[in-house]
């Protein structure tokens, strides 16, 4: 259930502009720099409540924030799709990413609780990889609803995401438990020798968050991805059509297949930072994003555009999920996603910020070639920085 609540949170009311921009910017009659403005909008929206997303589902449970967060995010995509014009599609776009914030965060910081520190990379690369499955659903059926529709395809579209996101609510509430306990099981891979959970009445210590170095430094270092990889996903299908002489169909197929090899990127990557550090599997991905972002700009034939969406799909949500694993072996548990929600705040300033600039570049370069390289070092000062993270931030021993 929480791999559902990813793909209908960030799968389908995220990822899914990316397939219909096109269409949508000709319908309302956006240049590249709305374009980008509309997706930071959603972006904002989501920074907004990252945070207080995080601090909620501390206080009053994942479950409920979840399931009323997804709500949310199922109106304003409908109410995207009934948009006449840039102002009002800012608007609902930014109501989107407030859902999305309060459902995401909580969802990926719910599943730290069932999971010891050994199998917590594992546990939320597995539920990262809805967004995934919405590539693979989204890539070759958008164009399809888009043709079928004409002129109000893109209508459409958000209409069946706002709809399947507000069935994912229901499933939300029905399926999922804010600890084990309350199952009256214990989390995956307790061996019995782990330090038992505070009591649901306990204080919760907020300073920890907020005075820990070791989540500041994990913030600074989420923000590169923010910024590099939102770049790459909201103009990814539009430079394929606009400049690498794709058909929407062709590039939705190359989104599609893009999907198909993020499938399990989160469960490798989770599982690899449980083996080798927390540390170490970030260099290493944000090392083969940052090629992927050079080669999307600087290799501009279908060899090249293939290379670059295959390398940024095996990597593609790793890092929100070793983010997610290592805010539960900073601070455990119970403050989890009041952690993951704190450095969520800098990942969604570099999201919020990317998508405008690079949509500006575009405007005055009349070419995505700059926004994309810009995209590229981003992700490369996201290594450098991975690389000083200490030992505490790793994942194999707690902070103090």
């Amino acid at each position: 259930m929480g791999t559902l609540v990813v793909f209908g949170a960030l799968g389908l009311a995220r990822f899914g502009y990316t397939a219909v921009l096109p269409a949508m910017q000709v319908g309302l009659g956006m240049d590249n720099t709305q374009a980008g403005a509309l997706a930071t909008a959603n972006l904002i929206g989501y920074l907004l409540l990252s945070i207080i997303g995080g601090a909620l589902a501390t206080r009053l449970g994942p479950r409920q924030v979840i399931s009323v967060a997804l709500v949310l995010v199922g109106v304003g995509m409908i109410m995207t799709g009934l948009a006449k014009s840039f102002p009002q599609a800012a608007f609902w776009r930014g109501v989107t990413g407030v859902g999305s914030g309060a459902s995401n965060v909580p969802v990926m910081g719910l599943l730290s609780a069932w999971a010891v520190t050994r199998r917590r990379g594992l546990v939320t690369g597995i539920a990262v990889a809805g967004s995934s499955v919405a590539l693979i659903l989204v890539g070759p059926f958008a164009p399809d609803i888009l043709a079928a529709f004409g002129e109000n395809g893109w209508r459409m579209c958000w209409f069946v995401f706002g709809g399947v996101a507000i069935l994912l609510a229901g499933g939300a509430w029905l399926i999922l438990r804010n600890h084990p306990a309350d199952m009256g099981v214990a989390a995956l891979g307790a061996d019995g020798t782990e330090p038992p959970a505070p009591p649901p009445a306990a204080k919760v210590q907020w300073g920890r968050v907020y005075r820990a170095p070791a989540v500041w430094h994990l913030g600074l270092v989420y923000v590169a991805f923010g910024f590099s990889y939102i770049i790459y996903m909201t103009f990814f299908v539009k430079r394929l059509v606009a400049e690498g002489g794709y058909t929407a169909a062709a590039a939705g197929d190359l989104f599609m297949i893009m999907g198909w090899f993020s499938l399990l990127c989160g469960v490798v990557w989770g599982a690899v930072s449980d083996v080798i550090g927390r540390k170490g599997a970030l260099v290493i991905v944000y090392l083969i994003q940052a090629t992927a972002f050079a080669l999307f700009a600087l290799w501009p034939t279908r060899a090249g555009f293939m290379v670059s969406a295959i390398l940024f799909g095996i990597t593609a949500w790793s890092i929100p999920a070793i983010m997610a694993a290592t805010c539960g072996d900073i601070l455990g548990p119970r403050l989890a996603p009041a952690a993951l929600g704190f450095i969520t705040l800098f990942f969604g300033i570099g999201q919020a910020v990317g998508p405008s600039v690079a949509g500006a570049m575009a405007d005055a370069t009349h070419s995505f070639v700059s926004a994309f390289l810009l995209a590229a070092g981003v992700a490369l000062l996201g290594a450098v920085a991975s690389a000083f993270l200490r030992p505490a931030s790793t994942g194999h021993r707690p902070a103090p």
